[in-house]
């Protein structure tokens, strides 16, 4: 079984604890790579030593997570671009967006920095790692005028329409990221994922959120892609080992990785 798990948050403090054995269990079921998104300031260093440690098989991304958008936003992108131009060797920008589950205070300013981080991507030709709550139309509005450019990347977690995923696929460089909400119980993914072509999904887990059935309650981790797996697996009537290779390959191709 060959799994890439391309949206983990292994460094944050629901890992301290159990680390190895979290790696170990991934490594365990099939997961040859994982990815992992920041979220802003204050874990970069934590998500890096995670990627030291596991060098060659946890890859760190960098950027501002819309939920960390405030007044500040303006020192918190001097250090995104600050990383940029360091010697790390960032895989991605991740992960930006927009989130107006909670409110809209920040709504101008989360489109002002998604803007400002979609230009630093096609800059240092990285991917991005789209975050999207309650904010479909507005980042496809920021989003729109890069329809014709090299931009590339992930609509991680999506949970949306048949019509917003054609709107996502309209950006040729674009897969969609599918974690354990697939598994849930009252989810619409199955209709949806019968729309969209194998080859632009994309498996994540979003640890250490979004558990996938039959633990969900439980604290998310990478090696709980292969629940996703095997709920894409019989949604698309194929093989595991056929989804997870075509999956693992899309994941690779995002991230430039692709031998």
């Amino acid at each position: 079984m060959r799994l890439i798990d391309t949206h983990s948050h292994l460094f944050l403090e629901e890992f301290s604890e159990d680390l190895p054995q979290v790696i170990e269990r991934a490594r365990a079921v099939g997961v040859t790579h994982i990815f992992m998104p920041n979220i802003d300031s204050t874990t970069i260093d934590v998500m890096l030593s995670a990627c030291d440690a596991y060098k060659g098989y946890c890859f760190p991304m960098i950027g501002l997570h819309p939920t960390s958008v405030n007044t500040d936003y303006k020192k918190e992108l001097d250090i995104v671009v600050r990383e940029l131009e360091s010697s790390r060797e960032y895989v991605a920008i991740g992960e930006i967006g927009m989130d107006l589950y909670w409110d809209k205070t920040f709504l101008k300013e989360q489109q002002i920095v998604l803007d400002r981080q979609v230009n630093w991507a096609l800059e240092y030709d990285l991917p991005v790692v789209i975050h999207c709550r309650d904010a479909f139309d507005y980042i496809y509005k920021v989003l729109e005028p890069y329809k014709n450019s090299r931009l590339k990347g992930i609509f991680h977690s999506f949970t949306g329409t048949i019509e917003e995923a054609a709107r996502i696929l309209e950006f040729p460089g674009f897969s969609i990221g599918i974690n354990g909400v697939v598994t849930f119980k009252k989810s619409h993914l199955p209709e949806v994922l019968l729309k969209i072509p194998l080859e632009k999904i994309v498996l994540e887990t979003d640890s250490p959120y979004l558990t996938p059935v039959p633990n969900r309650g439980k604290r998310n981790e990478s090696a709980n892609v292969k629940d996703t797996l095997m709920k894409v697996s019989e949604i698309y009537r194929m093989s595991p080992e056929a989804v997870g290779n075509v999956t693992s390959e899309n994941a690779l191709k995002v991230f430039g990785m692709l031998k």
